[in-house]
């Protein structure tokens, strides 16, 4: 079966105004040498008032500014692509330049409605997010692959591959409809060495833009690779900064580890709580869909160090607590069980939700009460009356921040939950709460979010690591 690698590059690998591309064109070229590509784009990087900024980001504090009434003004977008340009060769640059000016007239088109509306939401914001960002980014690559000797085209959004419910800003994937829509994205693939799409942006059935949710272009890449499984021997790449180490190296320099190997649980449970991997959701997906394929993350600049995620890990040998992570802006719902249970029902069905843990029970007043770990706290901010309509005597605790001990094999370490409560402690910080069971994949561990508190937990329990013997 012929290879397929869809490769996902983030606003990051670009730089800031395709100050790297080129370094994307070196590595798409390595791709190509045993393999098709399927190149995934982010929105690239500018900056905008001194600060580093991604286009998504622009794009959305222009739509604010439409939906108050202000004339849109995207020049700053426009000098971005300008930048972006002089990657391209003469042969196709004024192509090029036409495809860019028609896309960001669309864009200009949908702030303007958003100005018109005093609404920058749903289908509105889709459009300026998807002519300004992804969607153009990947045609201009696609250029910039051609102009760089590659055999390339761009998919087209006409005839656009993921689709959609109909939930426009936060959408999730519809596989059995995607893949009846395949054909075009196909015969690319089939004439070409690589395939440009933009990533993060869908189409609902009837054709109405969509986006997920930040994030959204890992998800694009695992869903390409759920529809193209079968037809080609598939994996998927994420183009980084750097493979996976055991903590976020922002925050610990010291004793840290490459982790070579992950499960598909381990990487879905440390995107949840804060390591910056992969969207978790991206292996929900592909989970739900039954499908078994290696997940790669690549240091761009050392394609020689990489961590390889597969459904089940054999890697049994090495260090059993892999990872130590944080996340903040957290919040615990309370909320009495009988009702939890119409609420979860609500968030698996209804809202396709599940960005949350459900911690440990309690009574009181022989009344049995749910805490349920929310991972966006402004995400329950947004929602609060629909949460509350379940229980309105329900209580939410915000800033919360989360420490979480990740490894399938954690079991076989003595005493880990001990040692790790007890380093937080003689951190100077206070446990809230608690959750671990005798054998699990993960131990988590909440504190109060305030100050340096994350920070300095995940370096506390780092620090014992090393020391952590097992059976």
């Amino acid at each position: 079966m012929e290879r397929l690698i869809v490769a996902k590059f983030g606003g990051s690998a670009s730089g800031i105004d395709g100050e790297f591309v080129s370094d994307i064109i070196s590595r798409i070229k390595q791709l190509t040498q045993d393999s098709k590509v399927i190149a995934v784009f982010s929105a690239p990087l500018t900056i905008h008032e001194g600060k580093r900024k991604s286009l998504t980001d622009l794009a959305l504090l222009i739509g604010r500014k439409s939906e108050e009434g202000n004339i849109p003004d995207i020049t700053p977008i426009k000098q971005s692509y300008a930048k972006i340009l002089s990657s391209v060769s003469d042969q196709y640059r004024p192509e090029c330049q036409k495809v860019i000016d028609s896309f960001l007239d669309k864009a200009l088109q949908a702030f303007s409605d958003a100005k018109e509306k005093h609404s920058f939401a749903d289908d509105t914001r889709s459009r300026a997010l998807a002519f300004s960002g992804e969607i153009l980014m990947s045609n201009v690559m696609s250029y910039i692959l051609r102009s760089n000797g590659l055999k390339s085209g761009a998919a087209s959004y006409d005839s656009w591959p993921i689709i959609t419910d109909n939930n426009i800003e936060s959408t999730n994937f519809l596989a059995s409809e995607s893949a009846a829509r395949l054909g075009p994205l196909e015969e690319l693939v089939k004439n070409n060495q690589v395939v440009s799409i933009g990533g993060f942006i869908g189409k609902t059935v009837d054709g109405i833009e969509t986006t997920y949710e930040r994030g959204g272009s890992d998800r694009t890449a695992a869903d390409l690779g759920i529809l193209f499984h079968k037809k080609y021997d598939t994996r998927i790449d994420f183009e980084k900064d750097s493979a996976v180490v055991s903590a976020d190296p922002r925050v610990v320099t010291n004793e840290l580890e490459d982790i070579t190997y992950l499960s598909y649980n381990e990487a879905r449970i440390a995107g949840m709580f804060g390591m910056k991997i992969l969207d978790p959701i991206a292996i929900k997906e592909i989970l739900e869909n039954g499908v078994d394929m290696p997940i790669i993350i690549t240091n761009m600049k050392d394609p020689n160090k990489t961590t390889t995620i597969l459904r089940k890990s054999d890697n049994q040998n090495g260090h059993p607590l892999k990872i130590v992570t944080g996340k903040k802006n957290c919040a615990i719902l309370k909320i009495e069980s009988l009702a939890a249970e119409t609420l979860l029902e609500s968030l698996e069905k209804e809202k396709r939700y599940s960005e949350f843990v459900i911690l440990s029970p309690f009574t009181k007043d022989d009344i049995e009460f749910t805490r349920i770990l929310f991972l966006d706290a402004d995400y329950i901010k947004r929602n609060e009356r629909y949460f509350l309509g379940f229980d309105p005597l329900a209580t939410i605790q915000y800033n919360r921040g989360v420490i979480t001990l990740i490894g399938d094999q954690m079991w076989r370490v003595h005493q880990i939950v001990s040692k790790a409560s007890s380093r937080i402690g003689e951190a100077g910080l206070n446990i809230l709460n608690m959750d671990a069971q005798e054998e699990t994949s993960r131990v988590i561990i909440v504190v109060d979010d305030s100050a340096n508190n994350i920070e300095t937990a995940i370096r506390a329990v780092h620090s014992e690591r090393s020391k952590i013997t097992f059976s």
